[in-house]
C-alpha cells in the first residue's frame, strides 16, 4: 500500500514514515502543499496523511481540490488544530478521518488501518431536478448554472428532498433526518426552514421546484402539485 505524507514538521514526518514502513507501507513524504497536491493528483496513492498547516497551500485547499477533481483517495487529517469548526470543515471538504496532535503512534496506525480498509470512497450521487444541480460530495448547489450558498441545515434539508425526489417527505421525517430525534424543533418550525430554502432555490425562477403538500409535507419536483 502506497501512502503520501504531507507534513512540514520533519521530526513528525520521519516518525510517521518509520512507523508506517515498519508496518509494511510504501511511504512518500512531502513538506510543501502545492507539491503534495501535485503528487496526490498524479500518482496512485492508497492513502493521504495530510497536515492542515502546510506552506504554499493548506490542507483544506488540498482536500477541496482533490475532491473537486474527482480524486477519491482516502484522506486522514493529522494536525494540531483541534477546533470543532476545523474538524467539521475538513470532513465536509472530503477528509475521511481527523486526528489531532499530540497523538499516540499506536492510535495513528490504528486509524490508518481503519481508513485503509474502506478503500477509495465512492463518488456520491449528483442530484439533478430540472435545472437544479446538487453535488453532496463537493457540497455545492447551483441552479441554471448559478451557485447558491446554503447554510449547513439548508443543505441537509435540500439533500433530503433531492434524494427522495419526486416523492413527498413528511414534516416528521424532515425533523428526524435533518435535526435528529432529540431536537426540540417542532414539525411546525420546519415550515420556516423550508420557506427560507425555497426563497434561495425558487425565488428568482419562474419554475418552482419545492412544493408544499398540505397536511403532509414537502417534495422537490418540476411538476406543480395540486
Amino acid at each position: 500500500m502506497r501512502v503520501l505524507i504531507a507534513e512540514d514538521d520533519l521530526r513528525i514526518a520521519n516518525l510517521l514514515q518509520c512507523g508506517l514502513q515498519e508496518e509494511g507501507y510504501q511511504v512518500t513524504t512531502e513538506t510543501d502543499g502545492k507539491r503534495a497536491l501535485g503528487m496526490a493528483s498524479a500518482l496512485p496513492f492508497d492513502l493521504l496523511i495530510l497536515d492542515l498547516m502546510l506552506p504554499s497551500l493548506d490542507g483544506f485547499e488540498i482536500a477541496r481540490q482533490l475532491r473537486l477533481g474527482g480524486n477519491r483517495t482516502p484522506i486522514l487529517i493529522l494536525t494540531a488544530r483541534d477546533a470543532i469548526e476545523d474538524i467539521v470543515r475538513a470532513l465536509d471538504l472530503g477528509a475521511d478521518d481527523y486526528l489531532t496532535k499530540p497523538f499516540s503512534l499506536d492510535v495513528f496506525l490504528a486509524r490508518v488501518r481503519a481508513v485503509s480498509r474502506r478503500g477509495p470512497i465512492p463518488m456520491p450521487t449528483v442530484h439533478r431536478v430540472e435545472d437544479l444541480c446538487m453535488d453532496p460530495g463537493l457540497r455545492q448547489v447551483s441552479r441554471a448554472g448559478l451557485h447558491i450558498a446554503l447554510t449547513r441545515r439548508e443543505f441537509s434539508l435540500l439533500e433530503l428532498l433531492a434524494r427522495t425526489s419526486p416523492r413527498v417527505v413528511t414534516r416528521q421525517s424532515i425533523l428526524e433526518e435533518v435535526w435528529g430525534y432529540e431536537s426540540e424543533v417542532s414539525p411546525n418550525n420546519v415550515e420556516a426552514f423550508v420557506s427560507a430554502l425555497r426563497s434561495k432555490i425558487d425565488g428568482p425562477h419562474a419554475t418552482k421546484l419545492i412544493h408544499t403538500i398540505r397536511g403532509v409535507g414537502y417534495c422537490l419536483r418540476k411538476e406543480a402539485v395540486e
